[in-house]
């Protein structure tokens, strides 16, 4: 068996925790409204979805690195795979 090469060990060491997925609750929305679930992070970007209000999303990372310099989160709503505002996720 051949050992693995460090520079591979430490792609994999930093991708570990990103690739965990966190579970949020949509939270804090006007009232009936819902959470749109978009194509990039960026509120002028397609909907691909919604989430009501106690929705249950699976999360994959959130960046500020975005066009308005607000935080999105990349989540999974049923077969929906999208961004959100992190403003209504609340960690469960």
């Amino acid at each position: 068996m051949s050992p693995i090469p460090a520079a591979l060990v430490l792609l994999l060491l930093a991708a570990g925790p990103a690739a965990a997925a966190d579970a949020f609750r949509v939270d804090g929305l006007p009232r009936g409204e819902t959470l749109s679930i978009r194509e990039t992070p960026d509120a002028a970007a397609p909907a691909l979805g919604q989430a009501p209000p106690g929705a249950r999303l699976r999360g994959f990372g959130c960046t500020a690195e975005t066009p308005s310099g607000l935080t999105w989160c990349r989540v999974k709503a049923g077969q929906i795979l999208g961004w959100a505002r992190r403003r209504y996720l609340s960690p469960e």
